[in-house]
């Protein structure tokens, strides 16, 4: 078994198969042994889990999470990386490569198609670029997933896992918190991946809610509300609301002060039980 974790190792292949990173796909490969494994270990996989991967580069973390569970399916959209991924990953029989843009799968079907019977988690080193729309495209689309376990950006961390009502929250930390329960689980040095990236990452988890934590009369209206109050963060949120979603300043302001948090309120001062109620009264 080849030690993918080992820069040599990695140039070596590379070479082999006249592969080059592509700025691109944003890609880095974990060089540090013990990310992998603990990324594994904190995912709770085991004979009883369906593993779905994005992005599994050379294979480090596809070969952990095979070593565990019942079968991985690794979708991996640069066909440059797939005699790679053959070579690396040949001694499994439980893996599938599944190629194609994660962004444009159809995952319920896929989830169908290689999971039956198994409980399912997703884990990914995600690239930098596309972080947000792939997390959301897991939870929006309802899949029977248990799971995400995803290496990130350190900043985009720090916005996924912010608690509604605090300085750092954003839209996007209040659309994962409604489907998920987030928390951060450790970070990850710029030295821990070849190349070196420029920023700090850090792996978060979000473990899939059997049920949202508020019941809006429309969730759809609900996050319009919310991404026209973050649209414009700098202002109020009556003002960022009104401008966004193109209602009278007035209406907006009546709305907002049965909230009892007062005028001047800003966006990321309001929870996800004050957006709910206000897009019922919008």
């Amino acid at each position: 078994m080849p030690n993918l974790t080992d820069p040599k190792v990695i140039r070596a292949l590379c070479e082999r198969h006249g592969f080059t990173l592509s700025k691109g796909f944003g890609q880095n490969f974990i060089v540090n042994p013990g990310i992998c494994p603990k990324m594994i270990e904190a995912a709770g996989i085991d004979q009883s889990t369906g593993v779905l991967e994005v992005g599994p580069g050379v294979g480090v973390l596809t070969k952990e999470a095979a070593l565990r569970a019942a079968k991985v399916a690794a979708i991996e959209v640069d066909s440059r990386l797939y005699p790679v991924l053959d070579e690396t990953l040949a001694e499994f029989d439980n893996v599938q490569i599944i190629p194609g843009d994660v962004l444009k799968l159809d995952l319920a079907e896929l989830i169908r198609e290689q999971f039956d019977g198994l409980k399912v988690a997703v884990v990914a080193n995600l690239p930098y670029y596309i972080t947000s729309p792939i997390l959301m495209k897991l939870l929006e689309e309802e899949l029977p997933i248990e799971s995400i376990t995803a290496m990130v950006q350190k900043e985009a961390a720090d916005r996924i896992c912010a608690k509604p009502g605090s300085r750092e929250a954003g839209a996007i930390s209040l659309a994962v918190r409604y489907w998920a329960e987030p928390k951060i689980l450790f970070t990850v040095s710029p030295g821990s991946f070849t190349p070196p990236p420029k920023v700090t990452s850090a792996v978060i988890q979000l473990v899939v809610r059997k049920a949202p934590p508020v019941t809006p009369q429309s969730p759809a209206r609900m996050f319009a509300v919310i991404k026209a109050a973050f649209g414009q963060r700098r202002k109020t949120a009556v003002n960022a609301i009104s401008a966004g979603l193109s209602l009278p300043k007035a209406h907006v302001g009546q709305a907002v002060a049965t909230l009892q948090k007062g005028p001047l309120v800003r966006p990321e001062q309001l929870t996800l039980e004050d957006f709910a109620q206000l897009s019922d009264l919008l």
